[in-house]
């Protein structure tokens, strides 16, 4: 059995006109929900072992603000990728119990839908998911065969 975290990037920062979107920094409601997340992560339990964050500039903070020990790989073929980008990048992650996926909508939040049986959920800025995968390889990681074992959205938590 396997634990996926998937995660949407923290609120960015739209005040620069122009700006290239990959290059858009976290705003200050997105630096203070980044740790409230990873607070909740820890109070639950669910600590990744490994990380695959998409190389834009608000899913580097994010990851960086969330301060977990493990290692992540900065991937740039996540940054607004499609659900089966996902997929293919979670089937290639390092032997871990135990990943997180750091990434964009809309492909995250669809990747979340089509990981369990529970359906579509909203994923806002920030929001988490949690799926226990009945598989012993992440090569073995496909939609649709997992359970969600929770859902939290920085505005869910106190």
């Amino acid at each position: 059995m396997k634990t996926l975290i998937l995660m949407r990037h923290a609120k960015s920062d739209w005040s620069q006109p122009g700006q290239p979107d990959k290059d858009r920094p976290l705003n200050p409601r997105g630096r203070a929900a980044a740790p409230k997340m990873a607070r909740w992560m820890r109070d639950t339990g669910r600590l990744p072992e490994a990380a695959l964050v998409s190389g834009a500039v608000r899913t580097r903070e994010t990851w960086e603000l969330l301060g977990f020990a493990c290692e992540a790989a900065f991937r740039d073929e996540l940054y607004l990728a499609e659900p089966e980008v996902i997929l293919a990048a979670i089937q290639a992650a390092p032997d871990c119990e135990t990943l997180l996926v750091l990434g964009h909508n809309p492909g995250l939040e669809t990747a979340m839908a089509r990981m369990g049986a529970e359906g579509h959920v909203k994923a806002p800025s920030g929001a988490t998911a949690v799926f226990a995968l009945p598989i012993d390889s992440w090569a073995q990681a496909a939609f649709d065969i997992g359970a969600r074992l929770a859902f939290a959205t920085p505005k869910s938590l106190p």
